[in-house]
């Protein structure tokens, strides 16, 4: 995970890595998050858009809640999700990601975080398909063992074949997911190319 990744302005669109594609864009979620260091009790509880590409999941606020603006999930990162359809409560998945470590420090420094993003305006039966579909194909493609996830390049990802699991793609009526058939980024705009800091970068 990564705390407030870069975007672009205006429209508050993550920015690519090299080789990244975005799958989907889910408005109208309610996303939780602990441990966010600089919080009152490092929980967080914020409105907004999750995108979902070929490398991560990237939940971004309608209003910054103090500092947090956003927040970023390596697909290779998440485990334990799990879809929960509660009788009194809307439906939602949960889950646990590991920290992106940054270059030099510890790992025993940074703590596994438990998010939980909640569908509270339509239905998710296009998002959710998708997001498991995708996170089974990222792990199909990874080499890592998953007690070494922390220790892998989130960006390994990339190599997974999306293309083929869009065009057969579920569409639900009543969930207001936004599928990218074509990238909403052009291939000008910068790409970074590591989730350590400051490594925005012409795309070649």
């Amino acid at each position: 995970m990564a705390v407030n990744p870069q975007l672009l302005s205006p429209n508050g669109m993550p920015v690519a890595f090299v080789s990244e594609m975005f799958v989907l864009a889910r408005d109208g979620v309610e996303f939780q998050i602990d441990k966010i260091p600089g919080t009152h009790g490092g929980h967080i509880k914020a409105k907004g858009t999750i995108y979902l590409s070929n490398i991560r999941m990237v939940f971004v606020a309608s209003k910054p809640v103090g500092n947090f603006a956003a927040f970023d999930m390596p697909l290779l990162y998440v485990h334990d999700e799990k879809f929960n359809q509660p009788i009194f409560y809307c439906n939602n998945i949960s889950g646990l990601v590991e920290p992106v470590v940054p270059e030099g420090q510890h790992r025993a420094l940074y703590s596994t975080h438990s998010f939980k993003i909640l569908f509270k305006e339509g239905g998710c039966g296009t998002f959710v398909p998708l997001f498991f579909n995708l996170i089974t194909s990222v792990r199909q493609y990874s080499q890592a063992a998953p007690e070494a996830v922390s220790h892998v390049d989130p960006l390994q990802a990339s190599q997974t074949p999306v293309d083929e699991m869009m065009r057969h793609a579920y569409v639900d009526p009543n969930d207001p997911t936004r599928i990218f058939l074509q990238q909403p980024i052009p291939e000008s705009q910068l790409r970074r190319r590591s989730y350590q800091p400051h490594s925005v970068e012409q795309s070649l």
